[in-house]
């Protein structure tokens, strides 16, 4: 930094400058004006002005050098902001930025672009669409717009997008087997559990066409469906996904996609678990060759009789943790305040040349949780017989299946009106079911260790409900065929980076940051951007900024960030 005057008719003013390079030009900035000679004068004293500035531009230069840069800027109320230059910059995703070049997406973009020669910047185009997806959900046009406001402006123009989309559905099942591959040095990933389910997501549209099929909606949306099915591993990171018609049967999904995982991902040992509405015999059976083997919810109220009697016996529970072979019997538990037990019992069975074991399980506590909901829906049901035009029956857990419609007198002759009471018999029925729960499996183990298996099911049911709740996968503004499948790819990274953001940040906290407390973190995190290139943080300081923060090795959060800092920063968040 060195001292600059300014000499006028009137004044001579001093000023401190640095050279600085701006659109691959070298010119100079001011970085602070000191005033004019009369003013600085009467300041300091009968110091000789220009040894002062000249030592002042000397100790700044030191504190720069140092790592402390200090700004002064005047603001006027005489001068208009720049014209369509953004002041508020976004710059919370520096953090999903990290994790997006160490899974080196950009190198991914790099090898498609040269495959495909094409001139658009895909990395650019990727990485905006899987940023936004995560911290502001959109249009993919939307998404352009909202991607100019972050510290680095997008290098792409809109239509580019939807061309960069085609390429995205072209190389998906490249990608997914690229990504896994590339994970693996970010995360100790277990893949010798994979948890499988299906879910489907609705458009904004009447016809059906290509694979968007009329089906059975998850959301009960009569709208046309296409069908998600997604592997998540052991650790509850997403593995590989697969998109179908609305109107295909959820079974058919598995075994393809399976096959895919180990065919490109070269897993071979590993147990699939899923729930009841996937356990076809055919993925049973699929699962039951090598080295690979299946959990799967089993529905109680659809056993054989006989294996229903034994199941809902009372007698020959053991103690989940016991290590002995003591043996419990239900009916003569003493009842406890908020009771964690979990009983188990489990039973060899042949289904045709299928050899597997039925686990049950019997929770007080899960029994306390189902006969509260059914008493609330029996009250509602209540009150359902005031309205008879609501006892249409709509849903298995409509409260209106515990009424029954009586169209004779006790005499068994034609009744004038249908009467409506609370049928005791289908509650008494759905009571026997409460507190148990049941799964088949191939696996001899411990049956700890498939009580354990079968507990992590809640991690893809959350993965889904990120898709759709916080990421808003739903519903789909596409049309084209392949544009749909690269708007899942996009979610489907998305949801990758999100998951090892949340792992990665929670590896050293002792109180767990949630996903929605990081993600709102994570959107308030702006920048003003000052006119001397330097900007001033405008977000809060918390306990989960300092952990993002200490988790990826930089700093946003000084009073000041100088160009040269941030310049630093976004370097660091490209190092693979």
């Amino acid at each position: 930094m060195r001292v600059s005057i300014v000499k006028s008719s009137n004044a001579e003013s001093f000023y401190i400058i640095e050279s600085v390079w701006e659109g691959g030009k070298r010119t100079t900035r001011v970085v602070e004006k000191l005033g004019t000679r009369k003013e600085l004068e009467k300041k300091l004293d009968g110091q000789d002005v220009l040894v002062w500035a000249k030592a002042y531009a000397k100790e700044l230069t030191a504190k720069r050098k140092a790592g402390i840069h200090e700004s002064v800027v005047r603001f006027s109320n005489s001068r208009f902001l720049p014209l369509n230059e953004p002041q508020r910059l976004h710059g919370g995703y520096l953090f999903l930025q990290s994790l997006y070049h160490q899974l080196r997406l950009d190198d991914l973009c790099n090898q498609i672009r040269e495959r495909y020669k094409f001139e658009y910047d895909l990395d650019s185009i990727l990485s905006r669409l899987l940023y936004t997806r995560i911290l502001s959900p959109s249009s993919k046009r939307a998404s352009c717009e909202i991607s100019r406001h972050y510290l680095e402006p997008p290098h792409f123009e809109p239509h580019h997008v939807y061309r960069a989309l085609d390429v995205l559905a072209e190389e998906n099942d490249w990608i997914q087997a690229e990504l896994y591959k590339n994970s693996l040095r970010l995360a100790d990933r277990n893949t010798k559990i994979l948890y499988y389910d299906c879910t489907n997501y609705f458009f904004e549209i009447n016809m059906a066409s290509d694979d968007k099929q009329y089906g059975p909606s998850k959301q009960h949306q009569p709208r046309p469906l296409v069908q998600m099915g997604l592997f998540l591993d052991g650790s509850g990171l997403p593995l590989a996904f697969t998109l179908t018609p609305g109107n295909q049967n959820e079974q058919r999904t598995l075994r393809p996609l399976e096959e895919r995982i180990l065919h490109d991902f070269s897993l071979s040992k590993f147990i699939v678990c899923t729930d009841a509405g996937l356990a076809s015999k055919a993925n049973r059976r699929f699962n039951n060759i090598g080295d690979r083997a299946y959990v799967t919810t089993q529905s109680i109220k659809k056993l054989k009789q006989d294996l229903q009697a034994w199941a809902l016996s009372p007698s020959g529970w053991q103690l989940s943790g016991d290590s002995t072979d003591k043996r419990y019997n239900l009916d003569k538990l003493k009842e406890k305040e908020n009771d964690q037990r979990l009983f188990y019992k489990m039973q060899a069975i042949t289904d045709g040349k299928l050899e597997e074991f039925l686990l049950v399980t019997f929770s007080p506590k899960y029994q306390s949780y189902q006969r509260t909901i059914r008493e609330q829906q029996i009250q509602r049901a209540i009150k359902k017989l005031d309205n008879k035009a609501s006892l249409k029956k709509k849903r298995p857990n409509d409260p209106a299946r515990f009424i029954a419609a009586i169209h004779h007198t006790d005499d068994r002759e034609v009744a004038d009106h249908t009467m409506y009471l609370l049928d005791e018999k289908v509650i008494a029925d759905e009571e026997r079911f409460d507190g148990f729960y049941a799964v088949c499996t191939n696996l001899e183990g411990n049956p700890e260790d498939i009580i354990r298996i079968n507990r992590g099911r809640w991690e893809i049911e959350q993965a889904f409900r990120t898709l759709k709740t916080e990421f808003r996968a739903r519903p789909v503004h596409l049309s084209n065929k392949k544009r749909i499948l690269a708007h899942f790819t996009t979610c489907f990274i998305a949801l990758l980076i999100y998951r090892l953001l949340e792992s990665r940040v929670n590896l050293q906290q002792q109180e767990k940051i949630t996903g929605p407390a990081l993600l709102s973190t994570l959107k308030d995190m702006d920048f003003l951007k000052l006119k001397n290139g330097d900007y001033v943080p405008a977000y809060t300081r918390t306990t989960i900024t300092d952990a993002l923060h200490d988790t990826f090795g930089f700093r946003t959060d000084t009073e000041l960030v100088s160009k040269k800092c941030l310049r630093n920063v976004i370097m660091k968040t490209k190092r693979q």
